[in-house]
């Protein structure tokens, strides 16, 4: 059996075929499925291809991909259609012919027992397939899947309808790939830092990163607000892979501290739910900036109203003396964007949605609206419960759209940080 060759694991091309894909009339789903689950089983992507239904095209872009990788993945081209060319192109590619499958035509009338008019000359047309390939059979449409072999490589042809590639994947191709090509443990730990810029972020840790093993590599990916930093390491041995990557995430949290918004790749507001039903505690929100964005990603996570009461979007000031009991004294004061506003409307929600934990934000999130004292990207967010009030100023940017995300992520570290006080 072919093994890997580094502790990187096997590599992987895949190539994506289809008009519709270059010209932004689908989204090519299938190819980020298909490299998280053979990143799962210790395959290494080493890129992906999309070519048009062009035979030149796609035989230099397999030629090219043989050269890179061991395994080759195809999807798409496979329909009864003149467009679809796929099957013939590789056939040239192999040196090889359509021949009939009897199996594929048994397949597809037993998948179109009861839809008798799916059944035509096309749709027969699949059985015919390339001479020397091993046919694996598609029980969830009509065109077959082919494997190649070409000396000690692989090429796989599948459909590119993602249902029916997800099923083949899983059920047949990628047990058949990990029979054939023994890789090694992999491991990822994505770790959410917050607070801490990017190119900070890579100054505060050079020295750690610097004494990482050579077998696991780091990765930044960064989004407003927030990085995820990637460990990624490959060991024949799954026990001493855990251990170095359990070691090397003890040392970045003595660096990062409370940075730290979570050890897993995960939603922050499935983080801050969690948190929320192991605490017993109900959530209440009380928004003007954000307009409901907070309560928005809360209930956009499935059972959330067991730790979610409900919240206001409180635009006007109007609204947050009506709703939230915000005094009219203080807004005049003070001005909706102050600290002093985002205590009573928090204060205010907690009280009247009778919560245990609240949270407000109140802010200029932009293009216009600023002033010299508070420039657009000026926010306050306060986090209240019976027995705590923290409130922060914070000072993001010129974009509305940044500013609100930037805004909402911060509001959930706040109640992070209330909550495990």
């Amino acid at each position: 059996m072919k093994k890997a060759k580094n502790n990187e694991g096997t590599l992987v091309e895949i190539i994506t075929i289809g008009d519709e894909i270059l010209i932004g009339q689908i989204v090519d789903t299938n190819s980020a499925w298909m490299g998280q689950e053979l990143n799962k089983e210790g395959f290494q992507i080493f890129q992906i291809t999309t070519v048009p239904d062009d035979e030149k095209q796609i035989m230099e872009a397999v030629d090219m991909a043989f050269k890179r990788a061991e395994i080759v993945l195809v999807t798409g081209g496979l329909g009864p259609t003149k467009d679809d060319i796929t099957k013939q192109t590789l056939c040239k590619y192999f040196h090889t012919k359509l021949v009939f499958n009897q199996g594929v035509i048994d397949t597809i009338n037993e998948l179109f027992v009861n839809r008798p008019f799916v059944l035509n000359e096309l749709t027969y047309g699949q059985a015919n397939v390339p001479e020397g390939a091993t046919i694996i059979q598609n029980k969830r449409g009509t065109a077959p899947v082919t494997w190649f072999d070409k000396g000690e490589k692989v090429l796989v042809s599948m459909p590119g309808v993602p249902y029916e590639m997800k099923w083949i994947m899983s059920n047949e191709i990628m047990p058949r790939l990990k029979e054939r090509f023994h890789t090694p443990s992999l491991l990822h730990k994505t770790v959410l830092v917050y607070g801490i810029p990017e190119s900070s972020l890579a100054i505060k840790l050079t020295d750690w990163e610097n004494e990482l093993p050579a077998f696991i590599k780091l990765a930044y990916l960064p989004s407003p607000g927030l990085v995820k930093l990637r460990m990624t390491g490959f060991l024949p041995d799954r026990k001493e892979l855990v251990n170095a990557i359990g070691e090397q995430l003890t040392s970045l949290r003595s660096i990062l501290g409370a940075a730290i918004l979570a050890e897993e790749d995960i939603p922050v507001e499935v983080l801050i739910g969690n948190l929320l039903k192991e605490k017993h505690l109900m959530l209440a929100t009380a928004e003007s900036c954000t307009g409901g964005n907070i309560a928005h990603k809360i209930t956009s996570v499935a059972g959330s109203s067991t730790y979610f009461k409900g919240g206001v979007v409180a635009y006007s000031n109007e609204v947050k003396q009506n709703l939230l009991g915000v005094s009219p004294s203080t807004l005049e004061e003070f001005g909706a964007v102050s600290q002093e506003v985002v205590e009573e409307m928090a204060k205010g929600a907690l009280l009247k949605l009778k919560a245990d934990i609240a949270v407000s934000v109140s802010g200029i999130a932009g293009p216009d609206g600023g002033t010299e004292e508070k420039p657009v990207g000026t926010v306050w967010i306060c986090v209240c419960t019976k027995k705590y009030t923290i409130s922060r100023r914070f000072q993001f940017g010129a974009l509305r759209t940044v500013n609100i995300e930037r805004s909402t992520l911060a509001a959930f570290a706040l109640i992070k940080e209330v909550i495990e006080k």
